[in-house]
Parts: structure tokens; sequence; C-alpha cells
């Protein structure tokens, strides 16, 4: 069986504002000392947490990525990292061409460390811009210096990181057309070989969306958001960035393989407090908070929170939104004949292309990228 790894590291120096994920300051949990005060103890948990893994799947596991994500995995010690990199080494077949991300702010990296994650296994980097615009990171809570993204991702490619990826997100109130074209040229300007542009979504229960809500901060404009979208595309694909998943671009042979498990619904397993893992038709998911993970580890049980086995519907339903957003999109014989009927109307529109509906596949064009969640509701109904 071929898995995935994907390792969470529930720390941040600060919660920014739009994020709703997981994480979990040093105040929030009482840490005085700073996080070097837990990366280790955390480290020797998601190995035990591994070993707990092996004796529900076996071994006999090919490992095709592994990625660590957060969070702010770049806060742990690279040792530490390496560490689990040589459990999933121990206990599994870690391929020769496995890609291993490490998620990286800006600001929690320098040159010696960087140096020190390639040497203990670390072969991709995804560092977290969002914007080179001050009062964008601002309006985001972001704490990072636009300014060191060139210096890192320098460093990073004269140490012999090859595969460098930046995310960037679009959308955020008060961000104009130019300074979103800025933060393009920006990211472009950069050593990179992937880009992930994603469009801001004010979660409930944030802080920036306590700050819209009291009319503090502008809502978002939906239609200068698909714009923005539209000229990132242009630019991305005129610079040599491909299209190959609704959100992510990249040149020749630089996508995520990590990722594409996701969407191509194969296995992964989710290590640390709130990850979700899927094995062979089961989806489960770990117990939250830390000490909660803490507690179930130490008792050598797994930290599942719940778990489902999916239906053949579900599983075929996720397939279809998960394919549709690929530029390899939907074979057609694979759908049934209502289902045809309702996308032949995308093609007729110019949202689906023509020429692969003729030969057997359903795939967006640039204007049915801004629909695709649309049209996956049309022919899940």
């Amino acid at each position: 069986m071929k898995l995935a790894f994907y390792i969470h590291i529930p720390y941040c120096s600060k919660r920014c504002g739009y994020c709703d994920f997981n994480t979990y300051t040093p105040s929030e949990l009482k840490i005085t000392s700073g996080l070097n005060e837990i990366s280790g103890a955390y480290i020797d948990l998601a190995n035990q947490e591994i070993d707990l893994a092996k004796n529900k799947i076996g071994q006999e596991i090919t490992v095709g990525s592994i990625f660590f994500g957060g969070g702010t995995p770049s806060l742990m010690q690279p040792l530490d990292i390496g560490k689990v990199i040589n459990k999933i080494k121990s206990d599994f077949h870690l391929a020769d061409s496995a890609e291993i991300t490490l998620e990286a702010n800006p600001d929690s990296v320098d040159k010696d460390k960087l140096s020190q994650f390639l040497d203990v296994g670390i072969n991709r980097l995804s560092f977290g811009m969002q914007s080179a615009v001050p009062h964008v990171l601002k309006t985001l809570d972001r704490t990072h210096n636009p300014e060191n993204l060139p210096k890192v991702t320098g460093w990073a490619k004269e140490l012999g990181f090859n595969e460098i990826s930046v995310d960037l997100i679009y959308g955020t109130p008060g961000e104009s057309m130019q300074d979103w074209q800025q933060s393009i040229d920006s990211a472009l300007s950069l050593p990179i070989s992937h880009i992930s542009a994603y469009a801001l979504i004010v979660e409930p229960g944030t802080k920036l969306a306590a700050q819209i809500k009291r009319g503090e901060i502008e809502q978002i404009d939906d239609d200068l958001t698909a714009e923005k979208y539209l000229v990132a595309d242009k630019s991305f694909s005129t610079a040599g960035f491909h299209w190959y998943e609704l959100s992510n671009w990249a040149k020749n042979d630089s996508k995520s393989q990590h990722n594409l498990s996701y969407w191509n619904g194969e296995n992964w397993w989710g290590i640390g407090p709130g990850a979700h893992s899927h094995i062979n038709g089961e989806r489960f998911w770990n117990v939250k908070h830390p000490n909660s993970y803490k507690e179930k580890i130490q008792k050598n049980e797994l930290p599942i929170q719940d778990s489902e086995i999916l239906q053949a519907s579900q599983i075929e339903s996720e397939r279809l939104m998960l394919s549709i957003r690929l530029t390899s999109g939907i074979e057609t014989k694979s759908l049934n004949n209502q289902q045809i009927q309702d996308l032949s109307t995308y093609v007729k529109t110019g949202h689906l292309n023509q020429s692969d509906w003729q030969n057997g596949r359903a795939t967006l064009t640039l204007n049915g990228r801004l629909i695709a969640d649309r049209i996956v509701r049309e022919i899940l109904l």
C-alpha cells in the first residue's frame, strides 16, 4: 500500500486574525519559556503515534510523501523534525523519491536553520507569504516582514533546496488590484517552483470575522476577488507556472505530490492533534487539544476522536468534487446520463473545455474555474 504522512505541528508564536486552524500559542498553553521547551516532547508523542499507526496498518507500506504542516513547523528544532523522518524510515519503506515538505514562516528561519532542515531530510519548503503589501498583512494580522522572503528563499536555493513554494492569499478587505499585482510580482521574483494562491475565506469565530461584523474592516468584494484570480492565472502562466489544481500552479514537474495524494483520493495518515486520516475508505480524526492528545498517546492508545466508514456514494461524491479541480478533470464515462446532460450545458457556456469533452473528459476552462463549486453542486444534486 502507498501512504502519505501529514505531521501536524499545532504551535504558533501568535495566532493570525483570519486563521481557524487547530493551532495554539505558548500563552494559550501556559508555556512561559517559548516553544523550544516542548519541541522534543511533542515530537516524541508524534513518533509514538507513528508506532501505533504501524500496529494498525502493518509495515508493508511505501511512503511517498511527508508533509510537516501547522501551525508553524519551522519553529521546531531541525533535529526533532529529523527524528520523525527517521522514525517513518524505520517503521515503513520511505520511497527514494519521497517528497518531504516543511511549512515555514519567513521570520522563523535563518540560513543555518534552513541548512539543518536540509541535512535532516527536508527536500521541499513551503513559505507562508500571503502578501507582499504591509497594510494587507496587517489586516490579516500576519507577523512576518515581507522583506524577508527574498532573503530566506535565496538562502534556501543557495543551500540546495530545488523545490520551494509560496502561499498567497487574495481578496483581503482593503487589498486593491494594484496591491495584489505587487504581491504576484514579488512572488514571481523569488527562486521558486510552485505557487499556491487561495481566496480569503472569513471563518466564523476568528478575529477577522469579528472585526468585519463590527464594521472595523470592510466586507470582501467577491467580484474583485474573482478578477484577482484571473489576473493571477495570467501572470503565473506567463512566468511559466501552469495550473494543475484550482489554487495551485507549478513549473515543470514541481507539482505537490503530497497534495495530489489528497486530491486523487489516496491513503494518508495524519499525525498530531486534530489531524485527519483516510485509510482504505475509512476516515478518522484525532482529538484536537494537545493535552488530550498527550493523554491518549501516553496510554498507548490511538488518539482518535471519531471515525466513519465512507459509503460508496460518499466516495463517488468526493471523487467528483476533487477531480473537477484538477487539469485532468473527470472521465465522462464515469458519469451517469443525467450528470452528462447537466455538464453538457457548461460546455455550451464555455465553462468546460469543448475539445476535452469530445475526447471523453470534463475539464474546466479558466472561466469554469471561477464557478467550480457551482458545477460540482449541479452534478451532485
